[in-house]
């Protein structure tokens, strides 16, 4: 079993997160050497690590720091690290790929080799257990109220001059929308950030989180992915919505959309090629009409992957078209059309490997027409 050397603030960090179980905002070391896992923890930190983090021993900065102190100068970080090290009797580890380049240099330099992991960090992430799985789910339940709040306001709005919502007496916009979404997150213990409350063109770049006024006959993306205070894991949900009748062409690319969403679900079998699945919803779009090309300048229709990883980071392993489903392993699904003059659609929803077929972690209706 190889020494792993780690050094990040957990709060940041879903590798450091992930082997303690410990929040912190600033950073810390990590050592796991023969199987037994240290942290190495400033004063302020250490009776809080002693009493949540899921280590087997939590050492204090200040016994290697003080021996090292020249009058009132404190020890550098990067030699209180090599004296614990060399406490321990570490020569080699494997790091994180994003391992601080000084730091590294400052142990190459004490005799400390370091090797960067090739892959992942810790693979097994990839595959969520019992209590992984509960965490997500209260994430995700807490993502759909958080929709649901930003349902239920373009409901109570309505149409002004020029088709802009107005609710409670003033303009409707993406970031009052988004303000709205955010506090019930934050009122149910998670934190949202990024989130995406984009109408009419905006909707046609996945990822423009939406500003101005929202207007009435435009598809709507919301797109939510709030961070569960309390363990660290990310909700991830979107639909796609408009205020009012929509057009022939709006609905039938809101129906593809949902078409593609359930056919790449269906197709999430243990085993199964991930982008063999993905092409199968790009042909399924083409076929419906809006094929992924580019036209003066920009690329249309379906131009982003069907699916991601999800867990502790918003975005982690596995990438849906990279991989060949394997029993454990919890993805969103979520295809996407994006033609200016019609609008952007998305829906996306959190599935979970099984050993026989795929099971929807996630639950929130599809409404469209508010």
């Amino acid at each position: 079993m190889p020494t792993r050397l780690m050094y990040a603030a957990s709060e940041y960090d879903a590798d450091m997160l992930y082997a303690t179980r410990f929040f912190a905002p600033d950073a810390f070391v990590y050592l796991e050497k023969n199987g037994r896992k240290i942290v190495l923890l400033s004063d302020l930190e250490i009776d809080r690590g002693r009493a949540t983090a899921k280590v087997d021993a939590v050492e204090a900065w200040s016994d290697y720091a003080n021996p090292l102190k020249k009058g009132k100068r404190p020890a550098p970080a990067s030699s209180v690290i090599v004296a614990f090290l060399h406490a321990h009797r570490v020569r080699s580890a494997v790091v994180p790929a994003h391992f601080p380049l000084g730091l590294a240099e400052s142990l190459a330099r004490s005799g400390v080799r370091l090797c960067p992991a090739q892959k992942s960090f810790w693979p097994e992430r990839e595959f969520k257990n019992v209590t992984e799985l509960a965490a997500l789910r209260k994430a995700l339940a807490i993502t759909a109220e958080g929709l649901k709040r930003g349902f239920a306001v373009l409901r109570e709005s309505s149409p002004g001059p020029r088709g802009v919502l107005r609710w409670q007496g003033k303009v409707l916009s993406s970031e009052r929308l988004r303000a709205e979404i955010d506090t019930v997150c934050l009122q149910l213990g998670a934190v949202a950030s990024g989130t995406i409350v984009a109408g009419g063109l905006q909707a046609c770049d996945p990822h423009d989180r939406g500003s101005g006024p929202l207007r009435a006959g435009e598809l709507i993306i919301l797109d939510l992915f709030p961070r569960h205070t309390p363990t660290g894991y990310h909700g991830d949900l979107t639909r796609t919505v408009i205020k009012g009748r929509a057009t022939d062409a709006q609905r039938r690319l809101w129906n593809a959309v949902r078409a593609g969403q359930k056919q790449a679900f269906a197709g999430m079998q243990p085993g199964a090629d991930g982008a063999t699945v993905h092409a199968g919803v790009v042909k399924l779009f083409a076929e419906a009409g809006f094929p992924t090309e580019q036209r003066d300048g920009r690329w249309t229709g379906f131009f982003h992957g069907t699916g991601h990883g999800l867990g502790l980071e918003v975005h982690e392993a596995p990438r849906f078209a990279t991989t060949k489903f394997v029993t454990g392993q919890v993805l969103t699904v979520e295809p996407g059309l994006y033609v200016p003059g019609i609008g952007g659609a998305r829906t996306e929803d959190v599935a979970v490997v099984t050993k026989t077929a795929a099971e929807w972690l996630s639950k929130l209706a599809y409404p469209f027409e508010l």
